[in-house]
């Protein structure tokens, strides 16, 4: 392992290793001073930015921030590393790999062509580089496109996930959320629900009633209830009409074994899904989570700073190709990121490195209670996101989630997204939407009126 050194007028630096560089070189957040890994002062932040732009691309491909032995995230990272991807920038440092990031030769084809042989350590190390105006032209600039029931991550487009939680799983309070937030045309990137019960029969029955309400109105989309994947397995084992799977998943072996997963167990899951070959357009069944600070507070970060970290579970996404991956950014609480400032930079950090390694990047805008943080950083968050073409947010009643206690983005706010940066949802969706008279024109949805006629037979079934 190598020491880093950077002088700063007549103060000298010392870096003990590529994972203190990359910890020192991290904007301030709240989880690596927590950990102890943070710069001490802006200053020393500065040298570390700077000695990292000078360090060789390819020095990650040698010198493994967590090791390869003892990883098995790590081992996936090398071993599936694309070389012939990565042969058009291997020669580039940090600093000029953004440079070219940057430029108008990084167009979408070409980051498309790149993606393979970008590592998570390497889109972490130049997003420690950028500004936030960086982060989303970049972002912009890549092209993901999923499909199952419909298409998704198309130009000009943002989904929404249709939350219809319930702190009962009451079926006429999910039905009413969930009725909710379609007249809002929210739902296109997949009705997903939080069990209040992780039990196996109560998994099935919701599944099988989403199921249900999909089928008998056409609905082109797909749902998903966020279980633990070995309930999903289970629940296909029995017959259960399962769309996606899904699962929490972090940048170390060790973190993934706190959440009770392997990549030999998510293979499963992915295969078990396939099998049912309920996709219409697409066979993308995957739906992944993750969120800063989940390694962490596992105390399985292995001395990684979080958002390098965070970078890491996009190599375990990317493995499965999955329909959608977001990162619930500011749920797990202001000992991670503190207040609306790091929410929002984290939020766009994310964005920013998923759609580098070529995932279908969302994100969940949310903050908890006790945070340093108010719908005001939301809205910014959820406006610089949309510009930076962000695939997908969460649509949820008044944006508050009386079941997961966290405040999000409402049915509303999706709509004001789309609305104020001219985006659409999924092209199946919204011509479904229009269908059933919902949308009356490409960017209207028909609120405060009567139920458009052809909805409202739904409503009374749902009732």
């Amino acid at each position: 392992m190598s020491s880093y050194v950077h002088r700063v007028g007549h103060r000298t630096y010392q870096f003990r290793d590529l994972k203190d560089l990359m910890a020192k070189a991290t904007p301030a957040r709240s989880g690596d001073y927590l950990a102890g890994l943070a710069a001490a002062s802006a200053e020393e932040r500065v040298a570390a930015q700077m000695a990292l732009a000078a360090l060789p691309l390819d020095t990650f491909l040698s010198e493994a921030l967590v090791p390869y032995e003892q990883d098995e995230v790590t081992r996936l990272i090398i071993d599936s590393h694309d070389a012939a991807a990565f042969a058009p920038i291997a020669h580039l440092t940090v600093g000029d790999f953004r440079n070219w990031l940057l430029s108008d030769a990084a167009d979408t084809a070409q980051l498309a062509r790149t993606a393979p042989g970008i590592t998570p350590e390497m889109a972490a190390a130049v997003c420690k580089l950028m500004r936030i105006q960086d982060l989303i032209l970049v972002a912009k600039k890549c092209s993901v496109v999923t499909r199952f029931r419909n298409t998704i991550g198309l130009p000009g487009r943002m989904s929404t996930r249709l939350q219809p939680n319930h702190p009962t799983d009451d079926a006429s309070g999910i039905a009413a959320s969930l009725l909710d937030g379609l007249l809002y045309g929210s739902g296109d990137a997949v009705i997903g629900i939080n069990p209040a019960t992780d039990n196996l029969p109560q998994v099935i029955k919701i599944v099988t009633m989403l199921d249900e309400i999909i089928a008998r109105y056409g609905i082109p989309t797909q749902s998903c209830v966020l279980t633990h994947v070995t309930n999903t397995i289970a629940a296909i084992e029995r017959g259960a009409p399962v769309d996606l799977v899904f699962q929490s998943i972090a940048g170390t072996e060790q973190a993934n074994a706190g959440f009770g997963i392997n990549l030999a167990l998510l293979a499963e899951a992915q295969q078990a899904a396939l099998s049912l070959r309920r996709g219409t357009v697409g066979d993308n069944v995957m739906y992944f989570e993750t969120g800063q600070g989940s390694a962490l507070s596992a105390n399985a970060h292995h001395g990684v700073d979080q958002q390098t970290c965070e970078a890491r579970a996009y190599a375990v996404a990317r493995r499965f190709q999955p329909l959608l991956v977001n990162s619930v950014v500011g749920f797990i609480g202001p000992e991670y990121l503190y207040d609306g400032r790091q929410i929002i930079r984290a939020g766009l950090e994310d964005h920013f490195c998923a759609k580098l390694l070529g995932l279908p990047m969302g994100c969940d805008v949310c903050y908890t209670n006790h945070a340093e943080a108010d719908q005001d950083d939301m809205d910014v968050l959820l406006t610089l996101l949309g510009t930076a073409g962000c695939t997908f947010v969460m649509g949820i009643p008044g944006s508050d989630d009386i079941m997961l206690n966290y405040q999000t983005t409402s049915f509303h706010d999706a709509l004001y997204a789309r609305r104020a940066l001219g985006l659409q949802p999924a092209p199946e969706f919204a011509a479904w939407l229009k269908e059933m008279e919902i949308f009356t024109r490409d960017d209207y949805v028909t609120l405060g009126k009567a139920l458009p006629p052809a909805f409202q037979p739904a409503l009374l079934r749902l009732q």
